[in-house]
Parts: structure tokens; sequence; C-alpha cells
């Protein structure tokens, strides 16, 4: 059994496997997911388990190098994006991108697996991008 972590399987898993420039998306229960993407579904009732507790523990794992987020979210949920910028102001190599929310959810279809959280507030959706750890 695994000491600490992540615990879920399927999520160890696709990470262990990505490689540099690899993307896996982490989003709200409401984000479309195309069917040939690997498709993680948390989402055990609304709000649980959060986006951002997800976040957070994914990004324990793994070395980022850009995160994608829609242009909405500006507008439509600042208080989520600024819980988003905190969590990666540290992060010195850390590129952020803004796409709309049309391009983001086009770009699921190329990410290695999308995790469903149970997050109800809208435009709670990042990709994020694998960097080398050398």
């Amino acid at each position: 059994m695994k000491k600490n972590g992540i615990l879920n399987s399927d999520i160890s898993r696709v990470l262990s496997y990505m490689g540099h420039t690899d993307q896996i998306a982490v989003g709200d229960c409401g984000l479309p997911i195309p069917e040939e993407t690997e498709r993680i579904d948390l989402a055990l009732k609304f709000g649980v388990p959060g986006f951002m507790d997800v976040l957070c523990e994914v990004k324990k794992e793994m070395k980022i190098e850009k995160i994608i987020l829609a242009e909405e979210i500006k507008t439509k949920n600042p208080e989520m994006l600024e819980q988003i910028l905190q969590l990666f102001d540290r992060e010195e190599d850390c590129e952020i991108e803004y796409v709309s929310h049309g391009r983001l959810k086009e770009q699921t279809r190329t990410c290695k697996a999308v995790i469903r959280t149970g997050e109800t507030t809208p435009y709670a959706n990042i990709i994020l991008q694998s960097a080398c750890l050398f």
C-alpha cells in the first residue's frame, strides 16, 4: 500500500508515465471530456472534492512548466484565479497562458487525462504541462 502522496491509482499512474511537455487537465464537474481522453472521475457530489484540493495534490507530484487557463476566468471567477495564481506564485519557470474557454476544451483532446472534480464554480479548469526534471 502506498504510504503517502496521491492515493488514487489512476492519477498516480498517469503522472508516472508523463514526459516532458505532456499535459493533464483538472476540471470542474461540468467540463466536457472528449471520448478519446482518459477520464479520471473524482466527483462525489457538488463541491466534493473541490478543484483547489485536487490541483494542490497534483502539483505536489508534478513538475510543471506551463499552466493553461480560460481567459474567461479573469472576469467570471476572479476568486479562483487568485487562488491558482497564489499556488503557482513561487514557480520561477512556470509560464501562464490564457486561451478562450472553447480552445481550452479543444485542447483537452491531447491531454493524457482529465481529472473531473466536484467543483461547481465557473471556469475552474486548468491544463498542466509537464516540465523536464533534469
